[in-house]
């Protein structure tokens, strides 16, 4: 039995890392997609004669109108890509994991098959499209980002290589260039993505459990292939609660996904847990929020903008912005690679603390704490570096830039919902976690406002908006500051409230 549980939980976790790699994050790759949804001419009516190179006709006619359009859609998308984390957190956390794969897999696929059939005359329907699929993608990551709580120690790790994972699924669109290349359609691409919504189906119901996965997780805990034993399940859990949680008698809520329990204090101690009002109007949760929008922004901007830049930089070469495009895609795919040195490390130093605290009088929650700060601090530097690189206009150096956007921005997203599980009581994690996602995605809208900047009033030059933003960055390094502040404040006077 334990055997045949540990095989599930295995299976259960590959299956999990395929679904986010292949279809949760894809709408990143989205400079891929650009270069292909140009060459089939979609917006192209918005492009409009060179005045200054009407003598060349080897030269194309200024497409700022259509790299607008391009940039709108991506700044659509990305924004429900963050703002719908909220609802749709709620629907997970109120109807519980079939029904929220269900509606993931009905947008997933509507999505799809919307932007199969849709031709340049309808390329209006992507502003349709791209959200759906961007909503149907981040509850694919919401429901897979709960198989953590099965490998108990190691949920940190897990959580950052499942977000690393969703950063990597980016590569898709750039697989669908290179097939298009090869004379594979779009058509054909997108179809292939709408029929693998069979195998999400067989996964909700073999590999997922009908509820959510609690943490700890109880003796005899059974889901999907093993639910016929869900009569054990129960009794388990009850047992397993009574000896772990704060609240005797109480069924393990979804808002427990993720929570850190090995670091809360015994049922002798029961604590008052800080109010949703007061977590939210803390100094911890406003720069947080800081210091995710900020980063987020520029990931964002340089994503959405990246063809526009590229063709800039090569000078309107077709085939460097097509070569940089693929490298750009390619050092996309290792995130998944990249993001599970954040969970380690914060990993790492919460054992390494665990064991201090005997000396130093921390309470666990404050030893969770300090372990986030070289993660805080450390994002930060990369994205600092990842946007002055930005900021260079020379395009072999746009390389080293996709190198830090991609590490950057593995860090970034494992970072925050780890940082979240630490900061602030497991109770509110859910809407912790959405209110930050929503919150930071309407600093996101800033993309579109600034880009047309870049491209009316500077005149495509985008110096004084980059060094501008990069000074913006260095507010980032606030945040890890005052966190490290406050554990220094608590090691001084363990006995303080947190």
């Amino acid at each position: 039995m334990a055997g045949q549980g540990r095989s599930l939980h295995v299976a259960t976790l590959l299956t999990g890392l395929l679904e986010c790699l292949g279809f949760a994050g894809v709408l990143f790759g989205w400079a891929s997609l650009v270069f292909v949804f140009k060459t089939e001419h979609y917006f192209e009516e918005l492009c409009e004669p060179n005045v200054e190179l009407m003598s060349n006709a080897t030269k194309k006619a200024d497409c700022k109108g259509q790299d607008e359009r391009f940039s709108l859609i991506f700044t659509l998308a990305s924004f429900m890509n963050n703002f719908m984390t909220f609802p749709t957190g709620y629907i997970f956390d109120r109807f519980k994991t079939t029904v929220a794969r269900l509606i993931a897999i009905f947008f997933y696929t509507s999505a799809t098959l919307i932007i199969g059939f849709i031709s340049a005359d309808s390329a209006t329907l992507l502003f349709l499209a791209m959200p759906m699929l961007t909503i149907g993608g981040i509850l694919f990551l919401i429901t897979n980002l709960q198989i953590g709580n099965l490998f108990g120690k190691h949920r940190s790790t897990i959580i950052t290589l499942y977000n690393g994972a969703f950063d990597s699924s980016s590569a898709v669109f750039l697989i669908i260039k290179l097939l298009y290349e090869q004379g594979i359609t779009l058509r054909a691409s997108f179809l292939f993505l709408s029929v693998c919504s069979v195998w999400h189906l067989g996964r909700t119901f073999l590999l997922m459990p009908r509820g959510h996965i609690p943490y700890p997780v109880p003796p005899n805990y059974s889901y999907g292939l093993c639910s016929r034993f869900g009569t054990k399940e129960k009794e388990g859990r009850t047992t397993e609660e009574e000896k772990t949680v704060e609240h005797e008698n109480r069924e393990l809520q979804p808002k427990d996904l993720l929570s850190a329990k090995e670091e809360s204090p015994g049922p002798e101690q029961q604590p008052e847990v800080r109010s949703f009002r007061s977590c939210v109007l803390s100094r911890c949760f406003a720069w947080h929020l800081v210091w995710l929008s900020l980063i987020q922004l520029w990931h964002y901007l340089f994503i959405g903008t990246l063809n526009s830049l590229l063709t800039n930089l090569a000078g309107g070469d077709r085939d460097q912005v097509s070569a940089y495009t693929n490298a750009f895609a390619i050092t996309q795919f290792f995130g998944v690679l990249c993001a599970p040195w954040n969970g380690l490390l914060m990993d790492c130093l919460k054992q390494r603390y665990q064991k201090e605290s005997g000396k130093t009088g921390l309470s666990p929650s404050a030893v969770a704490l300090c372990s986030a700060v070289p993660s805080l601090a450390l994002t930060s530097l990369l994205c600092l570096g990842f946007a002055i690189c930005a900021s260079v206009p020379i395009l072999s150096l746009q390389y080293t830039t996709f190198i830090l956007q991609v590490v950057s921005r593995s860090f970034l997203y494992g970072g925050n919902a780890a940082f979240l599980t630490l900061a602030f009581p497991s109770e509110h994690f859910g809407k912790l976690f959405g209110l930050v996602m929503a919150l930071s995605a309407i600093v996101s809208l800033l993309q579109f406002p600034i880009f047309t900047l870049i491209k009316g009033p500077l005149q495509n030059d985008p110096f004084y908006v980059n060094v501008t933003l990069v000074l913006a960055t260095l507010l980032t390094f606030v945040h890890p500051f005052l966190v490290y502040r406050e554990c220094r404040i608590q090691k001084e006077s363990p006995s303080l409230p947190e």
